[in-house]
């Protein structure tokens, strides 16, 4: 509105041709000054215009970032339902065939219950049988056990020993002096205990055994052997001026027995 006022002022003043250099002055300076506000003006706009246009296309980006996410989100959305669908043909499926399952025939179901029975009834014979023998074991235990005879006892001990089992022949022997001290088998089932120590290389418990029959059970024919075998285990030991003593108390007292000659040889040896 001013800058139209101005020019029609300076319209006025031209036309009335009465217009002063000073007048001049003053028109040329508000018209210089018109143009430099014009142009501030023209700039302002340049600058709300460029700034409007930025504005414009941030808003148009972050509404494109918007709408792509947008389009993200119902494309995850689609995916699920369509999971969902699959997971509910799925589950029509297993319905179906537990539909099925649960309309079998009566005589099938029939004949699982025959089976049923049919090993209910096994499992109660073999669970009767096994009662038995339980039975049965507990009456053989109660009973009070035999007497074994000296000298079934005697020969327990001795297959034992040729089974090479010493401990169950050493035991076995063990019972039968115990109860048997005065037997006519008492020599030969206390040499035998030696040789079941001799055999596990327990020479010591051995030559002890061997001694046990040749100062208990003089005049047996057990006593040779004893004392040969009781000169061998003195040798094991590394006791040789004991094992000397023996065979020649041995050639000495039993010179006609097949123990004696073998002394003789053995004392030849150790020399």
């Amino acid at each position: 509105m001013k800058i139209a006022k101005k020019m029609s002022l300076v319209v006025l003043l031209a036309l009335a041709g009465c217009a002063t250099r000073t007048d001049l002055d003053v028109v040329k300076r508000d018209n210089e000054e018109l143009k430099s506000r014009i142009f501030r003006l023209e700039k302002d706009v340049s600058g709300v215009r460029t700034e409007a246009r930025s504005s414009i296309e941030t808003t148009l980006q972050d509404f494109e970032k918007e709408r792509s996410g947008a389009r993200r989100g119902l494309a995850d959305l689609q995916a699920a339902m369509d999971a969902m669908k699959v997971d509910l043909q799925v589950m029509a499926g297993k319905v179906d065939d537990l539909s099925h399952a649960t309309k079998k025939p009566a005589d099938e179901v029939g004949l699982l219950k025959e089976d049923l029975e049919r090993r209910l009834t096994t499992l109660e014979e073999r669970l009767a049988g096994v009662q038995k023998k339980v039975t049965d074991m507990e009456t053989v235990q109660a009973k009070p056990p035999e007497a074994a005879t000296p000298e079934a006892l005697y020969q327990k001990g001795l297959e034992a020993y040729r089974s090479n089992n010493y401990p169950v022949a050493r035991e076995s022997f063990a019972r039968f002096l115990e109860q048997h001290p005065k037997h006519d088998l008492a020599a030969n089932a206390r040499y035998w205990s030696g040789e079941a120590y001799y055999s596990e290389k327990k020479y010591e418990q051995a030559i002890l055994e061997f001694q046990e029959v040749i100062k208990n059970f003089p005049g047996k024919e057990k006593v040779p052997a004893a004392m040969l075998k009781q000169a061998a285990a003195f040798n094991e030991i590394g006791d040789v001026k004991s094992a000397r003593y023996v065979l020649r108390k041995l050639v000495d007292e039993h010179p006609a027995t097949e123990e004696g000659k073998r002394a003789k040889e053995r004392l030849k040896a150790l020399k």
